[in-house]
C-alpha cells in the first residue's frame, strides 16, 4: 500500500509544480498535501508542528501569488491608476475572460499574465500618463508575475526535497 501513497505523493508534487505556472490550479496546496499523503506510509512521520510551517508557507505564498504582481507595479513607479487597473486586470485575466468562454493560450496562462500588464498600461493612460511611465508600470507587473511563479516553483521543488530525502532516509 506504501507504494501507492508514494506514487501520489509525487503526482502532487507534479500538479504542485504545474500549478506554479497553469492559471487556477493552486501549485503549492497541491505540493502541501504530498507532505500529508506521504505521512500515510508507514515509513514517514512528520511533526504537526512540520505541518503547520509547510501549510503556512503554502497559504501565505498561494495569497502573495496574488498581489505580487499589484507590489511590482507600484515598485516600478505605477501610480494607484496602475495598481487599480493592475489589479482589474488580473481579475479579468484569472475570472472574466474562462468565465466568457474566452481562454488566451494554453491553459489562460496569457490572460494572466496580459490582464494586469494591459491593465497597469491601461490604468496609467487613464490618468493622462506618458506611454513610457506606462510601459514601466506594465513592466513591474509582468515582474511582479514572473516573482511569483518562481516563489511557487520554489515551494513545490522544496517539498519534493522533503519527499525524496525522507523516502532514502527511510
Amino acid at each position: 500500500m506504501d507504494i501507492i501513497w508514494i506514487i501520489l505523493a509525487f503526482l502532487l508534487i507534479l500538479i504542485g509544480l504545474l500549478g506554479a505556472i497553469i492559471p487556477g490550479l493552486p501549485g503549492p496546496p497541491f505540493a502541501w498535501l504530498a507532505l500529508i499523503v506521504l505521512n500515510l506510509t508507514e515509513k514517514i512521520s512528520y511533526s504537526t508542528e512540520f505541518f503547520a510551517i509547510t501549510a503556512l508557507f503554502a497559504l501565505a505564498i498561494t495569497l502573495l501569488d496574488y498581489y505580487v504582481p499589484i507590489y511590482g507595479t507600484k515598485k516600478f513607479g505605477g501610480s494607484k491608476a496602475g495598481v487599480w487597473g493592475s489589479t482589474i486586470g488580473l481579475i479579468v485575466g484569472i475570472f472574466v475572460l474562462p468565465f466568457l468562454g474566452i481562454v488566451i493560450g494554453p491553459f489562460g496562462l496569457l490572460g494572466i499574465i496580459l490582464g494586469p500588464f494591459l491593465g497597469a498600461y491601461i490604468g496609467e493612460k487613464w490618468v493622462g500618463k506618458a506611454d513610457e511611465h506606462a510601459w514601466r508600470s506594465a513592466w513591474g507587473s509582468f515582474l511582479g508575475f514572473l516573482a511569483g511563479t518562481f516563489i511557487k516553483i520554489a515551494y513545490a521543488l522544496v517539498i519534493g526535497y522533503f519527499v525524496v530525502r525522507d523516502l532514502i532516509v527511510a
